[in-house]
């Protein structure tokens, strides 16, 4: 538990409150994903289930990643699989949106994607971490081609409103100054005895060494103008060649103006274990990893069903559901057993007969709201004027955050960048939004980023997450007070139902929650199948 003034201990939500204030909204999502648990997958492999029993059946509700996953190994054991599937295509959240598409949020406010052939965004998932093995050795398994994502690119811009007069700072110049810095006060602190009891003379010598090489000190352990200082937060003249080819260095900030500008907040962000590269993509778009899946499954998901009621007996369950496309004629589907899927934000409003403790578990667990707004401009101007190749610029506006393409570096034409990612309050009001005035917002703010958004501009799209039907929400966001409580009943088997997704995890808002949630599931669905003899 963190300390604050006099000895008082702060709670995880100040903390939380703190970081956001320093660093922005996106600092502390980013915080609050570490706070919960954020981990290497405990994924060790496919579950060998081994033959099912003899005509056993399971419906699977929802095909995003965990449904598929689950309907997916139980029909290579043997069941009979059925999943039904709200959107009329697979993935769930794991969404790109490209040209040509279209899209109604609930209120009804529908949006034309306008993108070049080519270009894409992903409202949902957008990386993959390199630990997170489950979902990778699908790809692997499915023949999904990945590519490097760029999570951090030292050339990218930090910026707040306030700091430095609005105008923007290359990520490398507030990572070199502060670290600098802070070095610079630690060789002071050394050389001058204060480390002489905990510190041995040998020690010592190490230690202002380190520093000197990990600050960028010069031979008099100071941070300023020089040839150190300089190769890490970029030069006033870049070196040349001729005559005129002498470098200038560059001035660090003021150590006063470096603080005060609260942009160090965003420094530690690619060190987050989920954040560490390598990062990985699937080319051309996240939903290459649904499609797969789809393709795999075939027949076995019925798309468009929008499920009305789940029932169960001593003998199976039976889900009530009527095509999207051809509402009022009620449909049924039975299997033994079921695997539901569907988002708590969307569960909680569909009658099922199961217990109170689940009951109360679904009811008991809110979405986190988030607003991705995908910008298309008629030149990559972040590469050929800024030089920044991928990666990503944080600002403390609501925006929150730049992701520039980690692919098709200088190519000609139009291109498309993640505009802004918007969580907490800040998703709040543009969920209030219509969609145009979403993309107007995203231009705005990112013009005092790259002056270049007004002549370039060509057109954008806008998600909000609790307008997305068949989710009403971004992800499950868990307390440590609801997973006491809740957690384990949720996870619980209730007759012949069990829950699986990223909201049955401890890795929310990771496709890697999600696989190794199904995974689980369907394991202990099997032992009770056999258990049974594939009935009640």
């Amino acid at each position: 538990m963190a300390q604050g003034t006099k000895g008082v201990a702060l709670s995880r939500r100040q903390l939380l409150r703190l970081i956001g204030v320093a660093g922005g909204s996106a600092v502390m999502y980013q915080a609050m994903t570490s706070l919960g648990f954020a981990a290497e997958s405990t994924f060790t492999g496919v579950p060998a289930l081994g033959p099912a029993p003899r005509g056993a059946s399971v419906l699977v509700l929802g095909a995003g990643i965990a449904g598929m996953v689950a309907a997916l190994e139980l029909r290579n054991a043997g069941y009979r699989v059925q999943v039904l599937e709200f959107n009329d295509r697979p993935g769930g959240r794991v969404w790109t949106l490209r040209g040509g598409d279209r899209y109604t949020e609930l209120g009804g406010a529908t949006q034309d994607c306008g993108f070049a052939p080519g270009q894409y965004i992903n409202p949902g998932p957008w990386r993959l971490p390199h630990h997170h093995h489950g979902i990778l050795g699908y790809c692997r398994r499915l023949g999904v081609t990945l590519e490097n994502f760029v999570q951090v690119n030292h050339n990218a811009l930090l910026h707040d409103p306030v700091a430095f007069n609005g105008k923007p700072q290359r990520l490398r110049a507030i990572k070199a100054d502060y670290q600098g810095q802070v070095a610079e006060l630690l060789a002071k602190a050394t050389r001058g005895g204060a480390l002489d009891e905990p510190v041995t003379a040998q020690d010592q010598e190490i230690l202002l060494a380190s520093l000197q090489w990990w600050g960028a000190l010069d031979r008099d352990y100071a941070y300023r103008p020089c040839f150190e200082s300089s190769d890490r937060r970029g030069y006033d003249k870049d070196p040349g060649g001729g005559p005129g080819g002498a470098p200038v260095f560059s001035a660090p900030i003021k150590p006063a103006d470096v603080l005060n500008s609260g942009l160090w907040g965003f420094l530690p962000l690619g060190e987050l274990h989920d954040m560490q590269s390598t990062l990985m993509q699937p080319v051309g778009g996240m939903d290459a990893i649904a499609r797969a899946f789809g393709r795999e499954l075939g027949d076995s998901i019925r798309y468009r069903s929008k499920v009305l009621d789940i029932r169960q007996d001593e003998d199976g369950v039976t889900a009530t559901y009527e095509d999207t496309g051809a509402p009022g004629i009620r449909q049924s589907a039975r299997a033994d057993w079921c695997v539901c899927t569907i988002p708590l934000s969307i569960l909680g409003q569909i009658p099922m007969n199961v217990g109170r403790p689940m009951a109360d578990a679904i009811s008991a667990v809110p979405y986190t709201g988030s607003t991705k707004v995908g910008l298309q401009f008629n030149r990559r101007f972040w590469e050929e004027d800024d030089h920044i190749y991928g990666g990503i610029s944080y600002t403390t506006q609501p925006i929150g955050t730049i992701g520039y393409p980690s692919h098709g570096y200088q190519s000609p034409g139009k291109s498309v960048l993640l505009g802004a990612y918007v969580w907490g309050h800040d998703a709040d009001r543009f969920n209030a939004m219509s969609p145009a005035q979403r993309v107007a917002q995203a231009v705005e703010q990112g013009g005092r980023l790259h002056p270049q958004y007004r002549d370039e501009f060509d057109n954008g799209i806008a998600v909000s997450w609790h307008r997305v039907p068949g989710a009403m929400g971004c992800f499950a966001m868990w307390t440590e007070a609801l997973r006491e409580q809740h957690y384990a009943n949720l996870c619980a088997f209730d007759g012949r139902i069990v829950l699986a997704g990223e909201h049955a995890s401890y890795q929310p808002a990771w496709q890697e929650g999600a696989v190794n949630s199904a995974l689980d599931a369907i394991t202990r669905l099997h032992q009770r199948a056999l258990a049974s003899g594939g009935k009640a």
